[in-house]
């Protein structure tokens, strides 16, 4: 059941290049758009090359979508029907008895129909089919995308024939509202080669009537394809109006922000707003800032970036001044959470075989590193997800590893604590990118992990045991009526404590999660108000939600 929101709630409105303190220029640590990323100032203290396994493919330009894909030394994949994946869907968690009890994740995996082993990457969530829930988008990688959804007994590839594109090589997805007319378009990142130019190009995908054409492929958008190897995208509303641009982290090659004008063109603006840097691209997210809405990119070859919204659509990039660069590392997945419920949003990656990081932002908008050490160990680290799955108040964080076994961390009083990962422990798992989202509308957050790379392996899904622990989910809308990716939403209970999310425009890596706002409430049977914050600023205070819930909140009407 949705409950929407009436007007009659309290509406309340707010006012809302070079890198700095760096002793090199951007440049100078970033691969050339025209060749591969791999020269001898790459070389580790150790005398190791850190493109590993990719080093001779990126070299001889042979395809590639990945550095880390070749676990095995070969870079390339096993065809579709040459692996056995029996550690992802175990029998013995089939259907048991009781087994919906169990506090931990619970495989779902048997539930897929068909469910075909093969390479995937990115999944992004949105209402493809505009029935008021959400499906879940996969890229696949030499084969068909597919949507994800649940009929009611089963999860079900539904994906309309002009999306499933087989041909492509897809690894990033996002979702958004490009167009401004409330629906949101898709947004397949395809590549060829490991770094530079290839031969394919990305796709935007609109609808038209009970079709999807690709905006790419209209003649006046030929000059802003993008056929530079990509690995993340995500979605950017520069100055609130609820049109939204798409991000694109490219690898030795400039970073994009396309925008459109008018019904069809396509333009990149990332000259214009001072983001069109060159380096190793990896992922992406969007977090609120002093005067809008930022934008972190986590890089390898190079420090981080971190474009501050200064005003006017532009930005500034500031990742050493903050405190994220990072040079020496190599990100991959990113996400947001509050670990110490300050009401700032802080910043939680891994790198790639490298320490992962937590980065807890200061009053003044700086960030100090602080991950606890049992949660930083190295690892093949792909995708990160912070999501309260048991909704008991407190945000866990799934750490997806590729050839090594996933872990689950709870964010408690400021700490990062280890806890039972259950069936989603995937020792054997080749994970390439995970989302979450409620498909079956239960309250509860799926969890959905693609695999691929070094293997082909079948998707998986878990969610958490029923418990009686309570949840709000909000679902905000921007002035045009689509999803408000960027958005934050606070809430406040009556015990004095608040939690704060802000909702997803891209993260993980390579990924999306779904448009809303969860929050787990554990025994709280009320909400004392809801804030909602849109990407331009406005602001509306709800003063009652019922619980158990997802609500929809509408843009102020007399804005």
């Amino acid at each position: 059941m949705r409950t929407s929101v009436v007007s009659t709630l309290l509406i309340l409105s707010l006012a809302c290049g070079t890198r700095a303190g760096d002793d090199r220029p951007v440049e100078a640590a970033s691969p050339s758009p025209s060749e591969s990323p791999v020269g001898s100032d790459t070389v580790g203290a150790d005398g190791t090359n850190p493109l590993d396994s990719g080093a001779s493919a990126a070299r001889s330009g042979e395809p590639m979508a990945d550095r880390d894909e070749g676990l095995d030394g070969s870079g390339r994949a096993d065809s579709e029907d040459s692996f056995v994946p029996d550690p992802l869907d175990p029998p013995d968690h089939r259907a048991i008895p009781g087994d919906e009890t169990r506090q931990t994740f619970i495989s779902l995996t048997h539930l897929i129909d068909g469910n075909p082993i093969k390479r995937r990457y990115g999944i992004a969530v949105t209402d493809l089919d505009l029935d008021g829930d959400f499906e879940a988008v996969v890229a696949g990688y030499g084969g068909a995308n597919e949507v994800i959804d649940w009929n009611g007994s089963r999860f079900t590839d539904v994906a309309p024939a002009a999306l499933r594109d087989a041909e492509r090589r897809a690894i990033g997805v996002a979702a958004c509202d490009v167009s401004g007319d409330g629906q949101e378009e898709i947004y397949f990142l395809n590549i060829d080669r490991f770094g530079g130019l290839g031969e394919v190009s990305d796709r935007l995908y609109t609808r038209s009537e009970d079709s999807w054409v690709d905006l790419f492929e209209h003649p006046e958008n030929v000059s802003a394809v993008n056929q530079f190897a990509g690995r993340s995208v995500a979605c950017l509303d520069r100055d609130g109006d609820g049109r939204y641009g798409v991000f694109v982290a490219n690898y030795g090659g400039p970073m994009k922000l396309l925008e459109l004008e008018g019904d069809r063109a396509l333009v990149d603006s990332a000259p214009e707003a001072n983001m069109a840097l060159t380096t190793g691209g990896r992922s992406l997210i969007a977090l609120p800032g002093r005067t809008g809405i930022d934008l972190f990119t986590g890089n390898e070859n190079g420090p981080n970036f971190y474009f501050e919204a200064v005003g006017d659509g532009r930005y500034v990039e500031r990742a050493s001044e903050l405190g994220v660069a990072d040079a020496r590392e190599t990100v991959r997945g990113v996400t947001l959470l509050d670990v110490n419920r300050d009401g700032r949003l802080d910043l939680l990656y891994g790198n790639w075989e490298g320490p992962h990081r937590l980065f807890i932002r200061q009053s003044d908008g700086a960030f100090e590193e602080q991950m606890p050490a049992t949660a930083s160990t190295p690892s093949r680290i792909r995708s990160v997800i912070a999501a309260d799955f048991d909704n008991d108040g407190h945000e866990e964080i799934f750490f997806n590893n590729i050839g090594q076994p996933n872990r689950l961390f709870r964010s408690v009083n400021d700490d990062l604590i280890e806890i039972d990962i259950g069936d989603a422990l995937e020792a054997d798992g080749l994970g390439t990118g995970a989302a979450v989202l409620d498909l079956d509308e239960d309250g509860r957050l799926e969890l959905l992990v693609a695999h691929g790379e070094s293997g082909a392996q079948p998707l998986s899904i878990f969610h958490w045991g029923q418990n009686d622990n309570h949840f709000l989910r909000v679902f905000v809308r921007t002035p045009n009526g689509g999803p408000a990716r960027g958005a934050i939403v606070t809430i406040d209970l009556p015990d004095g404590t608040t939690q704060t999310r802000m909702i997803d425009s891209g993260s993980a890596y390579l990924c999306q999660m779904e448009p809303v706002a969860h929050f787990g409430l554990g025994p709280a049977t009320a909400v004392s108000s809801i804030t909602v914050t849109w990407p331009d600023g406005i602001r509306r205070v709800i003063q009652e939600a019922t619980v158990d819930d997802r609500i929809d909140v509408d843009y102020p009407s007399d804005q």
